[in-house]
């Protein structure tokens, strides 16, 4: 079922102050898609933190699946990109407590078979670059900046 944006803004600050009231115990993942000329994907959420570029991702139930099948599947949902669970590589996986919740984050990468993608409704905007310069000084994300330090330091 796909939550139209407008419902997903309306509903973050909500979600926000619940989790910081229950400090739920979380598990998340993001994925930096890369294509073979060394670009990647960024994009921007239709809620929460509009403005900020980011990696594709979301949460996960460790007992249903990995964190792999979470990047492939969250990668299908938000940007109808196929990849195989199989293809994705860990890059990080850290504990955090940024937005209130106890959050295992674990941190992916693949190549993506191609730069088309049809949005859902989670995703504002999505932009393949090769640098964030790219991107002006627009706002970036703790974890894509984290992501591409963790690449650069494995390649």
């Amino acid at each position: 079922m796909r939550i139209p944006a407008i419902l997903l803004r309306a509903g973050s600050p909500f979600l926000q102050l619940w989790w910081r009231i229950r400090r739920p115990t979380t598990f998340g993942v993001k994925a930096l898609l890369r294509l073979p000329d060394g670009r990647f994907l960024v994009v921007r959420h239709s809620y929460a933190d509009i403005h900020r570029w980011a990696l594709p991702g979301g949460g996960y139930k460790p007992a249903r699946e990995t964190p792999a099948e979470a990047a492939a599947r969250e990668v299908q949902e938000e940007l109808s990109l196929t990849i195989r669970p199989a293809d994705f590589k860990v890059l990080d996986t850290t504990v955090t407590t940024l937005e209130g919740k106890h959050d295992t984050l674990t941190t992916l990468t693949a190549l993506a078979p191609s730069t088309s993608t049809v949005l859902s409704p989670e995703i504002a905007e999505a932009r393949w670059v090769k640098d964030l310069q790219e991107l002006g000084d627009a706002p970036l994300s703790k974890w894509l900046l984290s992501a591409l330090v963790v690449l650069r330091s494995v390649s």
